[in-house]
């Protein structure tokens, strides 16, 4: 039985039409003729594991991978013989091109698809060396959802930029708000942007048009690249993703005692560490199509975080339930 039940996000979260199949090119045949069976805007991850079914987060639901798009059933599942020439086949052959990125453990391709690694990790010195005989890859597919912002300029950003936190468990969007936070201040205020795209995730190598004020440094530290890039660019807002450790938190600091505005998203949930950190506001991410929570530096709701308010249902789909809370807008 082939999945259905899937929910219908609003309009701007509908993707441009980038040919994700052409960045996807190298998964097995059977796996991209499935994937060519799928919406693509529903389709957020696929898992491979060696001698096992390929998963699919499809529609915020994991799924089994048939060749007819996804199943429930297992006997209809693809199977993954090996996933060492799926991820040769990521890296075009050449994988001393991505040894640095393995050693994070994981790569990011073409359209700023990432592709997360597990297997033996050999370490040196207590730092990651490399990753040998890889038996799981977790394959993130990006998305483009032009205006998905709007809510966040609406409440925070009404005549000036502010420098705010995105913050949530991996998976609900972060990247994707960032990606649109930053072609909206091109748009509407016309300041010089300076994305760090330590990931090569925020401009996908050029693939996003993330507006005609920004710049990209790619592939950089953040606190050894910040301050060249300061220098050289002259930014007057800087947007960077998944912030982790001592030293970004440091190139934050830097920047804010520059001047410069910084929004940033971290996968950090805990108030009490959050607010340790050099931001003027938090803002929460509940969920595709749902109302984030927006707090002030002292974690106190601003913009009236509540489903009634009628910019986040406008901007969201974002309905009372009978009883309150939040639902998504349509389910076919």
């Amino acid at each position: 039985m082939f999945t259905t039940d899937i929910y219908i996000w609003r309009s701007f979260f509908v993707d441009k039409l980038i040919d994700y199949c052409m960045q996807l090119n190298f998964l097995p045949p059977d796996m991209l003729s499935a994937v060519r069976n799928l919406n693509i805007n529903f389709l957020t991850e696929l898992r491979l594991r060696k001698g096992q079914p390929v998963m699919a987060e499809y529609g915020g639901e994991y799924k089994y991978l048939c060749p007819g798009g996804v199943t429930d059933r297992h006997e209809s599942a693809i199977r993954c013989a090996d996933v060492v020439p799926v991820l040769n086949a990521a890296m075009g052959g050449c994988v001393y091109s991505f040894a640095e990125q393995l050693k994070n453990g994981f790569i990011t391709v073409s359209g700023g698809v990432r592709i997360g690694i597990a297997g033996e990790y050999v370490t040196e010195h207590g730092q990651v060396k490399t990753i040998a005989r890889a038996t799981s890859l977790n394959i993130r597919i990006p998305h483009d959802a032009e205006g998905c912002s709007d809510y966040l300029f609406g409440c925070l950003m009404r005549g000036k930029v502010v420098s705010a936190l995105l913050y949530s468990k991996p998976g609900l969007g972060k990247t994707t708000l960032l990606r649109d936070i930053a072609r909206n201040i091109s748009r509407r205020f016309r300041l010089n942007v300076l994305v760090l795209d330590t990931r090569n995730e925020l401009g996908g190598n050029g693939e996003y048009g993330l507006g005609e004020t920004c710049d990209v440094v790619n592939s950089c530290d953040k606190l050894g690249a910040l301050g060249s890039a300061v220098r050289a660019m002259k930014p007057d807002v800087i947007i960077t993703d998944e912030l982790y450790g001592d030293d970004d938190i440091a190139a934050v600091r830097f920047a804010r005692d520059c001047g410069i505005e910084v929004i940033a998203s971290s996968h950090v949930c805990e108030h009490s560490v959050l607010a340790a950190l050099p931001f003027d506001y938090y803002i929460k991410l509940n969920g595709i199509g749902l109302i984030p929570d927006i707090y002030d530096k002292n974690f106190d709701p601003v913009c009236n975080n509540s489903p009634d308010y009628v910019c986040g249902r406008t901007a969201f789909g974002g309905k009372k339930e009978e009883g309150g809370g939040v639902r998504r807008a349509v389910r076919i």
